[in-house]
C-alpha cells in the first residue's frame, strides 16, 4: 500500500474543506439558511457527518467561512475586472454591476438578519467581509473625486448608500425573467447609482468630468 505524504494529507484536506464549503452554498442558495443542518451539508458534500465538524465547530463558524472565502475569490475577480478600464466611473460600473450578479447568486441574508443567527463573535468576524469590499468601492470613489469625475462628498458614507441600494434591489429570483429583461434592470441599476453619486456622461453614455466650479465674484474697489 503506497505510503500517503504530508503534501497529499494537506491536498485532501483542502479538497474535503472546499467540498463543504462548496454544498454549504449550494444548500443556503436552494433551500435558504434557516433549519439548514451540519447532517444536510455533510450529505451534500459527500462526506461524513463528523467530518464537517473536524472542519467547523457549528453553523456559525461555517457561514462564516464560507462569507470569507466568497469575498476573498469575489474581490480578486473584481480586481481583475477593474483593470479593463483605467476611468473610475465606468469602473464603479463594473463594481455595482458585479455586485448585482455575485447578490443574485448568492443568498447569504442581510447583516441584520446575520445578528439573529450568529453568536457576536461570529458575527463580529464579518466585518472582515463588509470591510473588504467597502475598500475597493472608497479606492474607487475616492480617485473619481480626485480626477473631476464626481463631487466632492465622503466616500465612506457614499459606500454605506451604494451598498444600501444594492442590498435592497438585487434581483435574487431572476429566472423567472428573460436574460434580457435581467440584463436591462442591471443596466439601469448601474446607471441610476452612477448617475445618484453625481456623475455626467456624453450623449454616448461615455463619463466626462464635471466642470469646474465658478470662482466667486469678487469687488475691485
Amino acid at each position: 500500500m503506497p505510503r500517503i505524504s504530508a503534501s497529499s494529507n494537506a491536498a485532501q484536506r483542502e479538497r474535503t474543506q472546499r467540498a463543504i464549503l462548496t454544498a454549504f452554498g449550494e444548500l443556503l442558495y436552494t433551500q435558504g439558511l434557516t433549519d439548514l443542518t451540519m447532517t444536510q451539508v455533510a450529505k451534500t458534500a459527500g462526506v461524513g457527518r463528523t467530518a464537517v465538524y473536524n472542519y467547523f465547530a457549528d453553523m456559525g463558524e461555517l457561514l462564516v467561512a464560507y462569507a470569507l472565502d466568497e469575498t476573498e475569490r469575489f474581490v480578486a475577480d473584481l480586481e481583475q475586472d477593474l483593470t479593463e478600464t483605467d476611468n473610475p466611473i465606468d469602473q464603479l460600473g463594473i463594481y455595482v454591476r458585479a455586485q448585482l450578479e455575485d447578490m443574485s447568486r448568492r443568498h447569504l441574508p442581510p447583516g441584520e438578519a446575520m445578528k439573529t443567527v450568529l453568536a457576536p463573535e461570529d458575527f463580529a468576524k464579518l466585518g472582515a467581509h463588509v470591510g473588504k469590499l467597502q475598500g475597493v468601492l472608497v479606492g474607487i470613489l475616492e480617485r473619481a473625486m480626485s480626477e473631476g469625475y464626481l463631487p466632492r462628498a465622503n466616500p465612506t458614507q457614499l459606500t454605506q448608500l451604494v451598498h444600501g441600494s444594492l442590498a435592497s434591489t438585487a434581483d435574487r429570483s431572476h429566472g423567472a425573467e428573460s436574460e434580457r429583461a435581467h440584463r436591462e434592470r442591471t443596466d439601469a441599476t448601474v446607471l441610476f447609482i452612477q448617475r445618484g453619486l453625481g456623475a455626467q456622461f456624453d450623449q454616448d453614455l461615455r463619463p466626462v468630468q464635471l466642470p469646474l466650479a465658478r470662482p466667486a465674484l469678487s469687488v475691485v474697489s
